[in-house]
């Protein structure tokens, strides 16, 4: 007994004694004793094991039984026991129970990670498919593959449309992203990605929009100091609770359990702006099972953070090369909204860096190609549009003049 909720009883004595009618008989005076609102047997099945003779049509009896008696004491009753997944379809308890919950633990590398299955739940309808559960110190928690998916809310045909923080980029955008929508930020290591993260998000605080920062790479603390040099102060807005910094690298993380963390987040301080920094750190946290339905689940993710109605903006990491233009690592251009394209431009020999908008679902853009640069007061577009350039986007831009006397010498 403990602080009289809990009464544990050990039955092992009475199975190796007594026919599984004693059993039940030792069961059911202990919940009339009691009046429980639930009853474990735990495990039902080793115990079960230490009588050889026990037939299947006896355990089956026992299982028809035992329900019937608690039901009528109206307490809900959990078996628990160790099987196999083919014994599904065979063994008798499963086809008299009233719902069945399947644990499995996925052993990949070093990575373990617990999944939850409902098999079975008469009577109602369940969520399909396996769905992330971990054990903690606070217990056990479980993270639904559709999580955040039943509460979209609809988008209003007119929305506001928030500033980036970047005016010369606002105007380039058709005047900023519209509220609810989901932005990347693509470009190589260097070209600023951050920086454009932490100024969207400095520019709502400072219009009194609460946000969420989502690192992988930085450690809050490195995110603050960095910022602090370009002059934003986010520790005082993260005292006075308008904004959190979730710094999500745990061992074998889930898209699921990260998606839980974000909207318990911005529920809590009822967030209005969200930066994921970056998509390729996160893929990095994943357990190894998860990174092969990263795209899938960077959907469901996506779909339920802007049903929540939050703007959100991701940044995502290429690996530049001087023969293409990629818009997206992962091929994930679909899921998102708005995309901003980052990269370096070789010029006279110099590296300088250039954006463009590549995407605006639903809204008119800007096509121009504008230089910027990062200074101590954050991102800068230069009124130099390149136009003497051509295939800028290359990474290898050729002077228009040159080219010309090149293909008329007599020019």
């Amino acid at each position: 007994m403990l602080n009289g909720a809990i009464r544990f009883i050990n039955l092992s004595q009475v199975v190796m004694e007594k026919d599984l009618s004693a059993v039940l008989e030792a069961i059911v005076k202990e919940v009339e004793a009691a009046n429980p609102a639930i009853v474990v047997v735990d495990s039902f099945r080793t115990a079960l094991r230490k009588r050889a003779e026990i037939t299947e049509m006896e355990v089956q009896f026992f299982v028809q039984q035992l329900g019937l008696h608690l039901t009528s004491w109206e307490a809900t009753t959990f078996l628990i026991s160790e099987y196999v997944e083919a014994e599904v379809q065979e063994n008798p308890v499963f086809t008299v129970s009233d719902g069945l919950f399947w644990l499995s633990q996925v052993t990949e590398r070093n990575s373990v990670v617990r999944k939850l299955q409902i098999f079975k739940l008469r009577g109602q309808a369940s969520v399909p498919g396996l769905h992330t559960f971990r054990i903690t110190d606070d217990g056990l928690q479980t993270f639904s593959r559709t999580l955040g998916l039943s509460e979209r809310k609809g988008r209003p045909s007119r929305r506001p449309r928030l500033s980036i923080g970047i005016p010369a980029l606002d105007k380039l955008m058709g005047g900023g992203i519209p509220l609810g929508d989901s932005v990347i930020v693509a470009g190589a290591s260097g070209t600023g990605k951050s920086v454009f993260g932490t100024t969207f998000i400095a520019e709502g605080l400072r219009r009194g929009e609460r946000g969420i920062m989502a690192v992988f790479e930085e450690r809050p603390e490195d995110v603050k100091r960095r910022v602090k040099n370009l002059g934003q102060d986010l520790e005082k807005a993260e005292r006075q609770g308008k904004l959190k910094i979730l710094y999500l690298r745990p061992l074998d993380l889930s898209v699921d359990e990260s998606l839980q963390a974000i909207l318990d987040a911005v529920k809590e301080i009822d967030a209005k702006r969200l930066v994921i920094d970056s998509l390729v750190g996160f893929e990095m946290a994943l357990a190894p099972g998860f990174r092969t339905d990263f795209r899938e689940s960077l959907y469901r993710m996506m779909a339920s953070l802007t049903g929540t109605g939050v703007t959100v903006l991701n940044t995502v990491e290429l690996d530049e090369t001087f023969t293409e233009f990629r818009f997206s690592q992962y091929m994930v251009s679909f899921l998102s909204d708005d995309i901003i394209r980052l990269r370096y431009v070789d010029i006279a020999g110099v590296l300088r860096r250039i954006l463009t908008v590549i995407k605006m679902r639903d809204s008119q853009h800007s096509k121009d190609i504008r230089e910027y640069e990062i200074t101590r007061k954050g991102v800068m577009l230069t009124d130099s549009r390149l136009n003497e350039y051509r295939a800028l986007i290359t990474g290898i831009p050729a002077y228009w003049k040159t080219l010309s006397a090149i293909e008329d010498p007599l020019k």
